[in-house]
């Protein structure tokens, strides 16, 4: 294919040949053959497929809103002649990545890296490769697609929460996690004294038994069950940075109830709520599905949503409108425990009181984590 250098070369040569050879200038005449001849070398320098052999692999395939992610460029020269002014064109997106690939003997075989965008959540199609060879003046240049595509999945920025000690269900032996909560009133097991437990609870026949001084362990024995309704509606947020950070929010609180074995509700604008149990696999479940939320204009009301939530545990609701959390009011009476994590508007300077609801004003991840009831 010519570049726009080479039709602006073809173009210039054919006008200087126009004006030189009528008129008798004949070095305008050996310009213009000059540019011809250029065009036409171009042509031979990239006609023919190149054998090469191309290969990426991301690293790693999911990664949390603005970490890094890196494709590694292999490419392999299968002739036995060497392959020169290489570019290598990654598409992610709607933008292009572009890679020099040095020259490449017969039978050699490069290793290029490069960085890829991350600052948008969601599913980022990567591919398919073009390779192009270009001519040393850039006149002419031939583009080869090769390589499959890759997909990238964008998650959500995440901070560890502490689940809320308040559920549905009782655990008869004491929590198993360990983020179960301390200094409650259960006795759960009996262990060593660390520095900075209560001498109260030092249980002395065990002491004497042992020659160790031991303590009794309390511990809430409430299995906490989260509910979080994260509010999707386009109008709820003044743009989109503050509905990035409603899906953070969202993600940190059911991700780290669901890392530390503990069961989640969650409803992100679905028609069915996600529901799981907890565990590892769970907790990476809840980062991909979120990984795909986007606001509507449809949306239902949270209101709505709020009304088939079930009952018992801890509601946590998110968004960057006030009318919308306001609705917690009502649910109040259903759950042990109400958070509502307002997205704030940097022009609402009223502050938002919910009567027996916790209201967490929110602008990041860290004050997010700073103001989290424990």
């Amino acid at each position: 294919m010519i570049t726009r250098a080479g039709w602006g070369t073809l173009a210039g040569s054919l006008l200087l040949y126009g004006i030189g050879a009528p008129l008798g200038y004949y070095p305008f005449a050996l310009l213009a053959l000059a540019g011809l001849g250029a065009v036409g070398g171009g042509l031979l320098w990239t006609i023919g497929r190149p054998r090469l052999q191309v290969s990426r692999d991301v690293m790693p395939m999911k990664v949390a809103r603005g970490e890094a992610a890196i494709a590694m460029l292999r490419v392999t020269n299968a002739a036995r002649w060497s392959q020169g002014n290489l570019i290598a064109r990654d598409a992610c997106r709607s933008t292009w990545i572009t890679v020099q690939v040095p020259s490449l003997a017969g039978g050699a075989s490069k290793t290029a890296t490069y960085r890829l965008p991350t600052t948008k959540r969601g599913e980022m199609p990567i591919g398919p490769l073009r390779l192009e060879r270009a001519d040393p003046f850039g006149l002419v240049r031939r583009t080869t697609p090769c390589g499959q595509a890759d997909t990238l999945l964008v998650r959500p920025r995440t901070v560890i929460l502490e689940p809320q000690a308040s559920g549905r269900r009782r655990h008869l032996d004491g929590l198993t996690s360990r983020s179960a909560p301390r200094g409650a009133t259960s006795f759960n097991a009996v262990r060593e004294y660390v520095v900075g437990d209560d001498l109260r609870h030092v249980h002395w026949r065990s002491t004497a038994r042992t020659g160790v001084l031991m303590v009794k362990e309390l511990i809430d024995v409430n299995l906490p069950y989260t509910t979080i309704v994260l509010d999707t509606r386009r109008d709820s947020y003044s743009g989109d940075d503050d509905f990035e950070m409603a899906v953070d929010a969202a993600a940190s609180v059911a991700w780290s109830a669901a890392r530390d074995r503990f069961p989640v509700r969650l409803f992100a604008g679905w028609d069915k709520p996600l529901d799981v149990r907890g565990g590892n696999e769970d907790a990476e479940l809840v980062l991909d599905r979120l990984a795909l939320v986007e606001r509507a204009q449809e949306a239902e009301d949270t209101a709505k949503t709020l009304r088939r939530t079930g009952t018992g545990g801890t509601l946590v609701l998110i968004s960057g409108a006030r009318w919308a959390l306001t609705a917690a009011a009502s649910a109040r009476r259903r759950f042990d425990k109400v958070v509502c994590v307002w997205i704030r508007d940097p022009d609402e300077s009223d502050p938002l009181l919910i009567p027996g609801v916790t209201v967490i004003e929110a602008t990041g991840l860290d004050e997010l984590a700073a103001m989290w009831p424990r």
